[in-house]
């Protein structure tokens, strides 16, 4: 008895440990730690923008994945990484964002008060539109582009990312 007592503590103990290493991790080591991701990791890095969303946040992410990038006219994403266009290339990115912790939750809560669509302001200061359409959120740009969530509510330490399907595009 004694032996299913101390093994039942050693587990809890390691659920614990790995529980709390999992709250640490914030938006930027969640993208990271994501295969689907690795364009986004990179241009976050040439954008000059880990600092900032390692920050306390809190933010809201839309995080593009990378067959995202790949519905990009050829060319485009190479482009943007060029030092040259590091501004668009942070305009673009921080137009994914949203300060605050939106989990799927608030923003449909926020589509119903909305009667069926919301409005977001993103760190660029750009806008989002978002709404339901066939019960998946539906992200709609400045240029009248769109982008559903695939995979919403990974959350960190300083906010939670909602996976989207397509790049959004400031004016």
């Amino acid at each position: 008895m004694k032996k299913v007592i101390s093994f039942a503590m050693v587990l809890m103990a390691s659920f614990s440990t790995l529980t709390i290493y999992a709250q640490k991790k914030d938006i930027v080591d969640i993208a990271i730690g994501s295969e689907a991701h690795t364009t986004l990791v990179a241009a976050v890095k040439d954008a000059d923008l880990v600092t900032v969303l390692k920050g306390d946040g809190p933010f809201t992410v839309f995080a593009p994945v990378n067959d995202a990038f790949g519905k990009l006219p050829a060319g485009t994403v190479d482009n943007l990484l060029k030092a040259e266009n590091k501004a668009t290339l942070a305009k673009i990115l921080t137009y994914h964002v949203v300060a605050g912790n939106l989990d799927a939750t608030a923003i449909i809560a926020a589509i119903k008060k909305g009667n069926g669509k919301a409005v977001l302001k993103t760190v660029s200061g750009g806008l989002l539109t978002v709404a339901l359409d066939s019960g998946k959120v539906k992200l709609t740009d400045e240029k009248g582009g769109s982008a559903y969530v695939t995979v919403p509510d990974l959350k960190g330490s300083n906010g939670v990312i909602h996976v989207i399907d397509t790049v959004l595009m400031p004016k």
